[in-house]
Order: C-alpha cells, then structure tokens, then sequence
C-alpha cells in the first residue's frame, strides 16, 4: 500500500511539473530523446559499431544520464539500471550479480569488461565486485547484454556480457570535483583533463570511498564496514582514421576488523592492485578496420578466513574486420596468460598452490546480408584451456527487419563456462583429511541457447523489446557429501523465461521507463549422482522481478526521479521478497554546478536482499548529499 501511495504522489508531481519544462530543459540536462536512444551506437554484440535498434541480441544500455539522474555512486549500483540484471547486494561492498538466473557471490557464467579489460578472476571465473569500479562520471554507457556471448567474447560469456565503457579523454577537459555524503557512506572524487601536443588529450583522477558496516535482523553489526582508493589516467590520440589509447587505474581497500573467531583473531578483508591497457585502432580502405589491444593486470587480496591470492594477467587481442560489399566478415584471436600464487586462508587452499594458465583463441564471424530487410549472421570461436583443450563455440543469428521501427531476431548458439581453480584444485580445509576437494576431472558446464526476440520504436514516445530465452544445459557443478567430496559435473536440465522492457515518452519533459523479467528453472541431478544439495548450491534466483522508473525535468533547471523495483522470494535459502523505492532531485544551480539529493530504500526501515536470515545484512533506509563542480 506505502508503494501505491508513493509511486501515486509521484506521477501526480510529475504532471503537475511537466507543463512547465520543455524539450530544451531536456536537452541542457543531457538527457536522450527515445529517437536519440535508438541510435545509439554499441559495440558489443558484434564487436563493430551497430545502432542499437538494428542489433540482433538482447541487449539495454544504461547511458550516463541515466547514471546522473539515479544519484548512484558505484558500478554495482549503476549495473541496478538494466532490468536484464539481478543485482543482489550481500553486504557494504560485496554483491551477486548475474543473467538468467545461477545467482550467487562467486557468479561464473557472466563475462565483465572495463573498456575491453576482462576483470573476471581465473580462480573462479566470476568478479571481486569490491575490486571493481570506476569514477562513474567518465563512464559514457555500459552496455548489457543478456544471453550468450561466446562467438566473439569467449568463455565465461554464458548468461552475459556486460561492458563498460567509459569517455574518451577528449569529452573529459578541464577539472571537475565530486564530494558526496550521507548517513551510510561518503565520497570525494577529482579529476583534470589536458592537451598533449596537437592531437593528444589526458585525463587524471583520484577518489575515496567509505561506507559504513551494515547490520543483521537483530542489529548485530556486520563488520563490513570500508574505505577504499583509486586512482587513474586515460591518454588518447585520435583522428579520423583511428587512434591510440593508454590508460590504467590503481586502487586499495580495506575492510574493518572483524571479530576474534575463538582464539584465532581475524584481520580485515585487504584489497589492491593495478592494471594498464594499450589500444591501436586503424580504418583501412573499402570500409574495413583492424586493432591491436594488449593488458596487464594484477591484484591482490588478504582474506584470512578464506584465502590470501595474488594474480598477474597479461592479456593480447587482435581483430580485423573486412567488408564485402553488404557483407562483412570479422576475424581475429588472442592469448591470455595467468599467474597466482594462494596463500591459504582458515577454510580453503589451493593445490598447487602457484599456477600459470594459458588461453588461446581464434574467431571468425560472417554477416551476410540477404537482401535490405534479412540479415544472417554465422561464427565460431576457437577457445584452448589447458583443463579441457579446445572449446568450440559457435553462433547462428538472423535478423529481419519488418519495417523501419520493427526488428525480429533469433539466435542459437553454445556456449561454455571453462573449469577455473576452485573447480579443479581447491581444498577444504587447507590440510589434510579434506572435506572437499576439486575434481581432477571436472570438465566445462555447457549452454546451449535459443533466443527470440522482437524490438519496436511504435511511436517517437515509446520504445519497447521483449525476448524469450530457453537454454539447455549439461555437465553443471555438483558434489558429493563430504568428507571426501570431489566436484563434479552431475546437474542437467534447463531454464527458461521472457525479458522486456520499454520507454514512454508521456510528456515532453516526463519518461517513464519499465522491465520484467520472468525466471523458470527445471534442473535436476543425474542418476548416479550423490549431492545433498543439488540444483540449489548454483545459485538462488526469483521467478520474478520487475522496475519502474519516471523521470521528469521542473522548472529552472531541476530534476527528480525516482526507481521502483520489486524482486519476488528467493528459494534457498529463503529471503523474502521487497519492493524498493529510491528518489533523486537534482538542481543545476549554474552550468557546472549541481547540487542533488538521493534517498533510498524509502518504503522500508530495512530488508535483505542474499543469503540466509542468519548471516543476511539489512540495508537501511540512507540519504546522499552530492555536490558536483566542473571548472
């Protein structure tokens, strides 16, 4: 009923506010017309520039002004803007973030990119999301697709792709000073942008994060508690024919003390690392393009509850892409190389303890163009672990398009998710007799995929997308009862279910926007199989969940927005189901100056979002304050 009544004062506001804000307001702010939104130039599906409309995949783009206009301050809170994600946030720092379903902390079937940067850890094929973030102001979109990726983007990409992509230095001159603050956390970022010579330009920056420890059901406090730094540089030197890019970041974070477990005093979860990206791009004649992109990465991480790892990456792509009259074709490949040495912590080791890994690659895409309205698209990749071998990935999509504002589209495609460490080689506990140890002959969890989708702009106020999935899966991660268990490959079956979502145009300065998506899961155990846990220990996951969002821009230069999301019961463990509300008003006080204010989880003192009742953190209501300066 709270959230009727809210959501209720809320669009009577906004009618009441609309009559007196115009297109041009809109466009002072930086806010995308539903036209604009369309056309949008992505990447990702195909690794060449395609407007989003025309694209044959599931995919949503979150766009800087909608990160703006939602007050969040990190990359898990932006990635809460897709409807195609469910976003679970564990504690302060930690969240599960999946596609599709197999939701969990150490998520490994969904492949994340900072500006082409694979930052998913090999030990367990899933992302440090309190290792993870970026000055959300540089960020230009994160493109999110949901559904395979592996053609072009490898292993790992089986439920999704997301990529972010930030600004390059030339959209980011001069300085600009972030301060924000609130009752749960607070931050301070600053960044300056430059010239370098005729054609180069620079950006720096710098920021602090700290945010306070969440509490348990009974007010416990968790100790989770944070600070963290970060710090980083882009250089670009562009022209009309390609460009060169440099950037990195370096960060450190620390956690608060934890409690003394018995006798043995726990330290704080202690984060670090760096990285350094190096990009060349090229047009060449007749249409066609060819790049040469090559990372480091390390981290590094002292957890001793569970482990105390230290990794190095070093990462080389190369694509060339040809154009054939309608047609294009798209090749190229790639080789990773990593490094980790694990410490043990109290529960896990890891046997070797020091490992280097290689992967290779080699892919080929087709777009072949049947006429002006059919477009067939057909490739495969070439993937080699040193676990399983050569991994064959290959991807059928058609798209038709029925007129200029229609597009249907299907795809099917396979898709693996390769053994990492902590399939192969983990220990519980650290020395012997284990409990629970990796399976020497555990061998990649398989995908194979069907999709059906349908994308319409009926009217310049209103866009929608809707996409059924049905996937099949095969040889995913089971156990045994312990002591004694080895991992196995003893879970099959399959999950299905439809996503959508849409814009609406409903005044010229009012948008609201809405998404669902639908989750079935029918997994079960193989015969033979001895796990007392079963499909369950993969992930918890809702049948359902569902946004809205309006946004709408007053007089004199002032927004407010607010988001309202419902996530139906997890299964198990049990977490009930929420409904959230968060509002954002933002007053450009001057071109360069903005002062706003974000309230969130408005219709609750607190909830839980993962994990069981016990050890499950409740967020609390909070309000931000944040001050935006460019000079």
């Amino acid at each position: 009923m709270r959230s009727q009544c809210a959501l209720a004062l809320l669009l009577a506001a906004s009618a009441l506010g609309a009559p007196f804000g115009t297109q041009a307001a809109a466009a002072g702010l930086a806010d995308l017309s539903l036209e604009e939104l369309a056309g949008i130039e992505i990447t990702s599906p195909s690794r060449r520039a395609e407007r989003l409309s025309e694209a044959a995949a599931s995919v949503y783009v979150i766009t800087a002004d909608m990160i703006r206009r939602a007050g969040v301050t990190s990359l898990p809170q932006a990635l809460r803007l897709a409807p195609n994600l469910q976003v679970a946030r564990i504690d302060a720092n930690q969240y599960a973030i999946s596609a599709r379903g197999f939701n969990n902390a150490i998520g490994n079937k969904l492949l994340v990119l900072i500006d082409g940067r694979t930052v998913y850890t090999s030990l367990f094929s899933g992302v440090q999301w309190d290792q993870q973030d970026v000055m959300l102001d540089d960020v230009e979109r994160i493109e999110v697709i949901s559904g395979p990726g592996a053609t072009l983007w490898g292993a790992n990409a089986v439920n999704g792709v997301i990529n972010v992509i930030t600004r390059v230095a030339g959209d980011t001159q001069g300085t600009l000073a972030v301060l924000s603050g609130g009752d749960r956390e607070a931050q301070v970022a600053l960044r300056h942008g430059g010239t370098l010579g005729n054609d180069g330009r620079f950006r720096v920056y710098a920021r602090q994060d700290q945010r306070q420890n969440t509490r348990s059901a009974s007010g416990l406090a968790m100790g989770d508690g944070w600070r963290g730094h970060q710090a980083g540089f882009r250089a670009d030197w562009l022209d009309a024919t390609g460009g060169f890019t440099l950037q990195g970041d370096t960060y450190r974070g620390r956690a608060e003390d934890r409690l003394v477990l018995g006798v043995l005093p726990l330290s704080a979860i202690q984060t670090s690392g760096h990285n350094l990206l190096a990009r060349w791009s090229r047009q060449l004649g007749g249409g066609s393009d060819v790049s040469v992109q090559a990372y480091h990465d390390a981290s590094w991480r002292d957890d001793a509850l569970l482990y105390r790892p230290s990794a190095r990456i070093l990462d080389i792509e190369f694509q060339h892409g040809v154009a054939l009259g309608p047609h294009r074709v798209l090749w190229g490949g790639g080789y990773r190389r990593g490094e980790d040495d694990i410490a043990p912590g109290l529960f896990l080791g890891f046997i070797p303890a020091s490992r280097t890994l290689d992967w290779k690659n080699l892919f080929v895409q087709g777009e072949v163009a049947l006429g002006e309205r059919l477009h067939v698209t057909l490739g495969t990749k070439l993937e080699h672990n040193e676990y399983t071998g050569t991994e064959v990935l290959p991807n059928l999509r058609a798209a038709w398009k029925l007129d200029q504002a229609q597009l249907v589209w299907a795809s099917l495609s396979r898709a693996v998710r390769a053994p990492a460490r902590l399939d192969r080689e983990v220990v519980l506990p650290p020395k012997p007799p284990y409990l629970i140890s990796g399976g020497p002959d555990f061998v990649s969890e398989v995908a194979k995929v069907f999709e059906l989708g349908w994308r319409t702009q009926s009217s310049a106020s209103l866009t929608y997308s809707a996409t059924f999935f049905f996937h099949q899966w095969d040889r995913l991660r089971s156990g045994q009862p312990p002591p004694g268990a080895r991992v196995q490959n003893m879970i099959e079956g399959d999950t299905y279910g439809l996503e959508a979502w849409g814009h609406w145009q409903v005044r010229p300065a009012w948008r609201l926007s809405a998404g669902l998506v639908t989750l079935e899961e029918n997994l079960h155990l193989k015969p033979g199989s001895t796990d007392p846990t079963g499909p369950s220990a993969l992930g918890n996951d809702p049948r359902l969940q569902w946004t809205l969002r309006s946004s709408f821009n007053l007089p004199q230069r002032q927004t407010l927005d607010a988001s309202l999301r419902r996530v139906e019961a997890l299964p198990l463990p049990a977490v009930p189901a929420y409904t959230a509300l968060d509002l954002h008003y933002g007053w450009e006080v001057r071109p360069g100056l903005t002062l706003s204010a974000t309230v969130q989880n408005l219709l609750d003192g607190a909830h839980g979002e993962f994990n069981d009742a016990a050890t499950r953190a409740e967020f609390e209501r909070g309000v931000l304050l944040r001050l935006r300066w460019a000079l």
